[in-house]
């Protein structure tokens, strides 16, 4: 090897350490310390029944596979979302479903067959026709044998207008459910009739085609869809360790599965508070593999993480078990 070759060799190991501790220090949270703030807990549908997980597909009939029940709440009613924030849950998630009327009703199913004793896709009927079923008809833990909630939750499917009015201060994610770009339009014109401070409570997520016609028509109401979020996180990936958040993350929503958690740049503190000053909000889900995520339904699976600080959001069916087991900071 020649002088001039070791000296150019050496210029470049030198480009690259400097480089390599400019990419450490600039996305180590160990070096920048916790933001301070404490944890936000966002509940999935309130207070819900658990459920059998094991093969879950899109079209399963949860009700069917109703765990035995703790709790007398059932999902994406007023009263599970009041128990949850009793609880000590800072945001709901909830599922919403346009009616024939133009109205929103709050239910998950695409379906009313298994969760009710009503017939048909959800989204083909008026608001009062869904009022009226019963929600509770078809939550079994025992294979039929029996019904504990059959004839308990008549009329309690409550409208989007009527969640809003219960729960006037209160932050919200609204699921939507559909891939149908119309729906998209609908919630557009929903929400921009909603005063701007109302508004700033409400982020949505959902299928790639009514999420892209909401952004278009609210580009500041932060949404979500699958796309936007695989955009995100590849341009993130790409240029995040210079600090730099892409457009695709801004005024939008991020749930991070906590196996995918730990290769983003700056993770946690870092990544946390960069998207938030982009006015995006970031909840911890569960690991994706390749199919469904849960929630953090452990508080014991993340209680290293929040003792170092974490301050970002994370989300749980399981909100009562946060509550039985204090986390710190809260």
């Amino acid at each position: 090897m020649t002088r001039r070759t070791r000296k150019r060799l050496v210029f470049v190991l030198v480009i690259f350490g400097v480089l390599a501790a400019f990419v450490f220090a600039n996305n180590s949270s160990w070096l920048h310390g916790a933001p301070g703030g404490k944890p936000v807990l966002l509940a999935h549908r309130g207070l819900a029944q658990g459920f059998d997980r094991t093969g879950l597909a899109g079209d399963t009939c949860t009700a069917a596979r109703m765990l035995p029940p703790e709790h007398p709440y059932l999902e994406n009613t007023i009263a599970s979302m009041l128990a949850a924030f009793d609880l000590g849950a800072d945001a709901v998630e909830l599922d919403i479903q346009p009616t024939t009327d133009g109205r929103f009703a709050v239910f998950h199913d695409w379906t009313v067959d298994c969760r009710t004793e009503g017939r048909g896709v959800t989204r083909e009927h008026s608001l009062a026709e869904l009022q009226a079923l019963d929600v509770g008809y078809g939550y079994t833990a025992d294979g039929g044998k029996s019904f504990p909630f059959r004839g308990k939750g008549v009329g309690l499917m409550p409208s989007l207008d009527q969640v809003l009015q219960e729960f006037p201060g209160r932050r919200f994610l609204l699921n939507v459910k559909s891939n149908d770009p119309a729906e998209g339009e609908l919630l557009a014109k929903y929400l921009a009739a909603l005063p701007a401070e109302r508004r700033d409570l409400l982020a949505a997520y959902g299928g790639d085609r009514p999420i892209a016609v909401l952004r278009e028509r609210l580009p500041e109401f932060r949404a979500m869809s699958r796309a936007s979020i695989k955009e995100c996180f590849v341009n993130y990936a790409a240029l995040g360790w210079t600090d730099h958040v892409p457009e695709s993350c801004r005024r939008s929503v991020l749930l991070v599965p906590s196996n995918v958690a730990p290769w983003l740049w700056g993770w946690p503190h870092r990544f946390v508070a960069r998207m938030q000053a982009a006015g995006t909000p970031v909840f911890l889900i569960g690991p994706w593999r390749g199919g469904f995520s849960e929630g953090i339904d452990d508080p014991a699976q993340i209680a290293d993480l929040v003792a170092d600080g974490y301050a970002g959001g994370i989300e749980t069916d399981r909100i009562d078990r946060f509550a039985a087991s204090p986390i710190p900071g809260r």
